[in-house]
C-alpha cells in the first residue's frame, strides 16, 4: 500500500495555491478582526 503512493509525487500546484490563499486571508482576517466585527454589527 505504501508503494503505490511513494509512486505518485505529482504535486497538486492548484490544491497548494488555494491552500496558501485561504491561509493568507484567514490571516487578513484574524488580524482585522475587531474592525471587521466594528463595522458588520455596528459596535462602538
Amino acid at each position: 500500500m505504501e508503494h503505490r503512493f511513494k509512486k505518485r509525487k505529482k504535486p497538486n500546484y492548484k490544491r497548494g495555491i488555494a491552500l496558501a490563499v485561504l491561509l493568507l486571508v484567514i490571516i487578513y482576517v484574524w488580524m482585522n478582526l475587531d474592525s471587521l466585527v466594528n463595522a458588520f454589527f455596528g459596535v462602538k
